[in-house]
């Protein structure tokens, strides 16, 4: 019953902007802390950013100051505004959520290039 459902992927020039989705549903959204990672074809899964139930945030390294995340309680929705995209961002990306239990969803696709 518990489901994170991610869209918002797609194929970009590099520079453009993308913003992702991750619907929840089957759990109390407000108090699980949200997180997107993404995972590049042979590499590990790597975080990218979090966001607690306070709307404070964290960031990977190579993601701030060009990726924004956020979350709207009341449509259990997280987002993450990722803008100034390049080859490197090119990662399937994951919702997650964590409470004493995680979940996952299934992932979008962002494919960045000429």
């Amino acid at each position: 019953q518990v489901q994170l459902v991610e869209s918002g992927g797609g194929s970009v020039q590099p520079g453009a902007s993308l913003r992702l989705f991750c619907r929840a549903s089957g759990f109390t959204f407000t108090i699980y802390i949200m997180c997107w990672y993404r995972q590049a074809p042979g590499q590990q899964r790597e975080f990218v950013a979090t966001i607690n139930t306070a709307s404070s945030t964290n960031y990977a390294d190579s993601v701030e100051c060009r990726f924004t995340i956020y979350r709207d309680n009341a449509k259990k929705t997280v987002y993450l505004q990722m803008n100034n995209l390049n080859p490197d961002n090119t990662a399937v990306y994951y919702c997650h959520a964590r409470r004493g239990q995680t979940y996952w969803g299934q992932g979008t696709q962002v494919t960045v290039s000429s």
